[in-house]
């Protein structure tokens, strides 16, 4: 297991196999919406640092829905691993490997994640202590055709994948039938902008459940 990401933290999110990708606008749509998402099966988030909202969305998930394992992605630059650990993030990722950020990160003690699309950044969050690596852009980098070719000089040190970026549920089944290879998969699919924006909150415990029906025999 990961030196840099907790074996506890990872297994959680591994047992689940789905991490729900979100974008909130709004701190009123934070707490229902993480709810939904629980009542359908999905205990584990990753809330993007691209609104505003964010944090404070961060903080009311923490405080009302206990139960949810809340990340933060889009974590760029050392001032914002700062603030969603002071916010209370269990963990956090990135769309790319900016060694100053993960360094950080290590250095406060928050669970990381960083974002590899070749083997040198491979080599480079294991010169670090990673071992749970976020695979992104998945599809359009090759999917997991690419991600088992990429992969297989690493193999041996116990390097796991979360992919993003093009998963849904016509796929979704295919990444997580090589759960030697992936932890978990990642999807905004699970809480579109349109659904959150109506309030559909019973449309987005629907999807969340049909997502753990398909993880169904490759649960962990």
């Amino acid at each position: 297991m990961s030196e840099v990401f907790p074996s506890t933290l990872q297994d959680k999110i591994e047992r689940t196999g789905v991490l729900a990708v979100l974008v909130v606008e709004s701190v009123s749509t934070a707490v229902p919406l993480a709810q939904a998402l629980l009542k359908g099966g999905i205990d584990a988030i990753e809330l993007t640092l691209r609104t505003e909202a964010a944090l404070d969305a961060l903080k009311a998930i923490k405080s009302e829905v206990p139960a949810m394992t809340v990340g933060c992605g889009t974590v760029l630059t050392e001032n914002q691993v700062d603030a969603v650990v002071e916010a209370g993030a269990d963990f956090a990722v990135s769309p790319g490997l900016n060694p100053l950020t993960l360094r950080h990160a290590i250095k406060c003690g928050l669970p990381f994640a960083p974002g590899i699309s070749t083997a040198s950044d491979i080599e480079l969050a294991i010169s670090n202590g990673c071992r749970l690596l976020k695979f992104f852009p998945c599809e359009t980098s090759g999917g997991l055709r690419h991600l088992r070719v990429l992969a297989a000089p690493f193999r041996h040190l116990g390097v796991k994948y979360v992919p993003l970026g093009g998963i849904n549920p016509s796929n979704l089944s295919e990444y997580l039938g090589d759960r030697s290879l992936i932890s978990a998969v990642g999807g905004s699919w699970l809480a579109p902008k349109e659904l959150i924006s109506a309030g559909d909150w019973m449309g987005i415990e629907k999807l969340a459940s049909e997502a753990v029906t398909l993880v169904g025999g490759n649960r962990k």
